[in-house]
């Protein structure tokens, strides 16, 4: 079974680098140069094709989930998009942060144990992870409904139904992630994208148009129910496919657990990834705690139209992330620095080209969510100084994780996270929302930063755009 799956790996990569001709071959060798890379069996063919296919769906998911956030806002106004988004932020961090991190070890581990052919090591963690978040999540749901009873007085009242609902979500938001992970671990991209950034966005609005026109109110309560049903469908339906999938490719079998190691790995990773999903966040946050949902609303709207320009970053990330870990696995440090090298090239250019043309439109683009949403245009040029600064080093803490310094990057997105609280602290009474996006634009100089310095003292990579793939490669061998 071991050498079937391996078999299947090589043919997989192999298909991937298959000759081409006429117009494929030439767009392809397009791709290549615009890439920084040079085509034939380099071993890279796996992280460019699942890089190209995160890419291509994130484009898609942008445009699904900008054009249903602007449905959703122009059907119930400013104020009960404002309530809307700020609990949907705060549920997806605290459904992220109930897998405590296994959903990004499963990344780490999987490919290992492929690579030793310890399958039933596979068996055990996907399992655990699941049953894990499962817990975990329901758990975090239970004290959060509590909380909102318990302390519902301090709460502004419109806030204290949809905080209930956004509690319901967690456990499924939890296992999405999960099996988000199991398939990217497998190389599996599509699997592990399209029902969180695909399926689900579009289900919210259609669930959303179908309750109105049956008659219920369009409230924030409502849209909330629609994202309910929209999270248990997309993760109930992955969970089925992704467990067919695990069965084809690895037979049933004993299971090796080794629960107390994996989550001593995985929780500096949930620091990692938790102190990240706030960071990336925080400012909405921030401002649904100083400002009224209104305010929220604008701010969300010209974050989520700047978050265009993510899904590159993404979509690298989302295909470097195994190739990092294998390389680790197979301690070639060479190969490492080139990848290192081109994950940064891969992110910079293309993030300046799309994020350009956002600015370009933003204005226009910010006026199809309503009449009053254009104050936040901007917001959109500070938080764009920021995500091109980070992108000069693309996902550097990523490389730091796989490669074992999951602790050293958890300091330092605490950090980070305590630089951009502060700041939204100080900025948001004063500057509204502009101070909040200020407040995040210093947090990201901060990120990249340290990211650099602990990359080139910690694994002496120096990873950025300025450092040339082969350049990169001849001096990590020498």
């Amino acid at each position: 079974m071991v050498n079937s799956v391996r078999i299947t790996a090589e043919n997989a990569a192999n298909d991937t680098l298959a000759p081409q001709s006429g117009a494929r071959r030439r767009a392809t060798g397009f791709l290549h140069r615009l890439l920084g890379l040079k085509g034939g069996q380099d071993g890279h063919g796996e992280t460019r094709r699942m890089s190209l296919i995160a890419f291509v769906i994130r484009v898609i998911s942008a445009g699904i989930a900008f054009l249903a956030q602007i449905f959703l806002a122009r059907l119930m106004g400013q104020f009960e998009y404002g309530i809307f988004v700020f609990v949907w932020v705060m549920a997806i961090i605290v459904g992220n942060f109930a897998c405590f991190g296994f959903h990004t070890a499963l990344i780490r581990f999987v490919p290992q144990y492929r690579a030793h052919g310890e399958i039933a090591k596979i068996r055990g963690i996907t399992l655990t992870a699941r049953l894990f978040a499962l817990t975990s999540a329901s758990l975090v749901a239970l004290l959060g409904i509590a909380a909102v009873y318990g302390f519902g007085d301090a709460l502004p009242p419109y806030y204290l139904t949809p905080l209930v609902l956004g509690a319901f979500m967690l456990p499924m938001i939890a296992l999405g992630d999960i099996m988000d992970g199991t398939a990217r671990a497998n190389s599996w991209i599509v699997q592990a994208l399209t029902p969180t950034y695909l399926a689900r966005p579009a289900l919210i609005p259609v669930a959303m148009l179908v309750a109105v026109l049956l008659g219920y109110e369009a409230s924030a309560k409502t849209a909330l129910i629609a994202a309910l049903i929209a999270t248990y469908v997309t993760t109930l339906g992955q969970l089925t496919i992704l467990g067919w999938r695990l069965r084809r490719r690895f037979e049933a079998g004993p299971k090796e657990i080794e629960f107390g190691y994996w989550i001593k790995i995985a929780m500096p990773i949930f620091l990692v990834e938790g102190f990240y999903y706030l960071l990336t966040n925080a400012d909405v946050v921030m401002v649904g705690f100083f400002l009224p949902p209104d305010q929220v609303a604008t701010y969300y709207a010209a974050a989520k139209t700047m978050a265009l320009v993510h899904f590159v970053f993404f979509a690298v990330k989302a295909g470097m992330a195994p190739r990092f870990s294998a390389l680790v696995a197979e301690k070639s440090s060479g190969e490492l620095a080139r990848v290192a090298a081109t994950a940064a090239y891969w992110t910079f250019w293309p993030t300046i080209a799309v994020g350009g043309m956002v600015l370009a439109l933003g204005s226009f683009l910010l006026s199809l969510f309503g009449p009053d949403f254009q104050a936040g245009y901007p917001v959109m040029f500070i938080l764009f100084a920021g995500v091109a600064a980070k992108a000069l080093i693309g996902p550097g803490e990523a490389l730091l994780t796989m490669a074992g310094q999951q602790k050293i990057c958890a300091l330092i997105y605490f950090a980070v996270l305590l630089v951009n609280i502060a700041g939204n602290i100080v900025l948001i009474p004063v500057f509204g929302i502009n101070g909040a996006a200020a407040a995040t634009m210093v947090a990201m100089f901060a990120e990249t930063a340290l990211l650099f310095a602990v990359i080139r003292s910690r694994l002496d990579i120096n990873m950025s755009v300025f450092s040339r793939p082969a350049a990169a490669a001849e001096r990590e061998t020498r």
